[in-house]
């Protein structure tokens, strides 16, 4: 999943809940409050996520993949 979204071919196509879950293993900590599941780590930008039905929203991918690229440098 990680190489998924770090290659940015098939942003529309990502599920939100697989999104979630790589976040989470990726040691963000989540809190939801409604729809909004808004991830945290020390040294990362928050991270706010929306569903889009079962899939994440496309702009919400790169953000995220932009949020891991800088934590890796």
């Amino acid at each position: 999943m990680l190489a998924k979204v770090l290659g940015g071919k098939s942003d529309a196509a990502i599920r939100f809940g697989d999104l979630c879950s790589l976040l989470t293993h990726l040691g963000f900590t989540v809190r939801v409050r409604g729809s909004h599941h808004n991830f945290r780590k020390a040294g990362c930008d928050d991270i706010n996520l929306q569903s889009a039905g079962k899939d994440a929203k496309p702009y919400q991918v790169k953000q995220v993949r932009e949020i891991l690229l800088r934590g890796e440098k």
